[in-house]
């Protein structure tokens, strides 16, 4: 799959193309209908496939501070996307200059005079343009003056998760805001993942006879509720059943919250300095401050064992 960044990466020959547009963060359940319908339409019409999205978050340059909790950094979902068979990611950087073009201009330069569109499919509630000024409506009309057509799918994707509620990625964040993985993982298709780099704590864990990777996670991730879990760390390609902490270590009055990864049987792994995922199972219990070592360390044996029971075999 290609990846660009910027439309004056875009190949001039690329040819005609079906595209969806979006900011597509998590690329859950919804998400994967209308990729997945517009990987389907271009393989009917003979054409390759490109979805368009944006970097930073447009809430953060229409609205600054106001950036949401993100489901999966730009690569990772790339990789997902892959995974579902579109032939091309566009990202298309996110400025204040940009954010003010109208919906026509955006129409001219990005499906008409970059991926010369063949066929464009979106949800009913897709917006574009400056101050979201473009309904799908507009884009028909746009669409049928520029030679492409448009196609609306509903996302609206149910199940259990949040009492029924259609699956979303503000959906997802509040799940997870909650601690409520197994819900989460109904909507995304997968389990939560956090990424990071391992760097140095205060190597508690290691002196408790439980070794942890402390990922400093990729900024603005959407970080599950403070508690202990059961899930995986991934590394080096490998992927490892682990009990995971989130929070600030009240035991020892910590004040930084982290998130530490224990790789279940692992014995002598050096991780730092690496690119890690952990992926979110199961929530396990709350955090809490234990009025000895003695105590944590028998509540920590029993989280490893909770922890591994739940990942065997996943």
């Amino acid at each position: 799959m290609q990846r660009w960044r910027g439309l004056e990466e875009v190949p001039g020959d690329w040819g005609r193309s079906v595209v969806t547009i979006g900011s597509f963060d998590g690329v859950h359940r919804g998400h994967q209908l209308i990729i997945g319908r517009t990987v389907e339409r271009a393989r009917e019409l003979g054409v390759r496939t490109v979805v368009v999205t944006f970097d930073p978050h447009p809430s953060e340059v229409v609205r600054p501070g106001s950036h949401p909790p993100l489901l999966a950094p730009q690569p990772r979902r790339a990789e997902l996307m892959a995974e579902l068979g579109v032939d091309a990611v566009l990202v298309l950087p996110f400025t204040p200059e940009f954010s003010k073009e109208s919906p026509e201009a955006f129409v001219q330069q990005v499906l008409v005079d970059a991926l010369r569109a063949r066929l464009v499919i979106e949800g009913p509630n897709f917006r574009f343009g400056h101050k979201a000024a473009g309904s799908v409506e507009l884009l028909a009309e746009l669409g049928r003056k520029a030679d492409f057509e448009v196609e609306v799918v509903d996302l609206k994707v149910r199940g259990a998760a949040g009492d029924g509620e259609p699956f979303s990625s503000t959906l997802v964040r509040r799940l997870i805001s909650e601690g409520d993985m197994t819900g989460a993982a109904e909507v995304l298709g997968r389990p939560h993942r956090v990424e990071g780099v391992v760097v140095r704590g205060a190597q508690r864990g290691r002196e408790l006879g439980f070794p942890t990777a402390n990922v400093e996670t990729v900024p603005h991730s959407a970080i599950p509720a403070d508690g202990v879990y059961a899930g995986w760390l991934t590394a080096g390609g490998e992927r490892m059943p682990a009990a995971i902490s989130v929070g600030t270590n009240p035991t020892f009055d910590g004040t930084l919250r982290t998130v530490e990864a224990y790789a279940i049987d692992r014995i002598g792994l050096d991780l730092y300095g690496l690119h890690v995922a952990v992926d979110f199972l199961a929530y396990l219990r709350g955090m809490e401050k234990f009025d000895s070592i003695e105590a944590l360390l028998d509540r920590m044996a029993d989280d490893v064992k909770r922890a591994r029971e739940l990942t065997d075999g996943s």
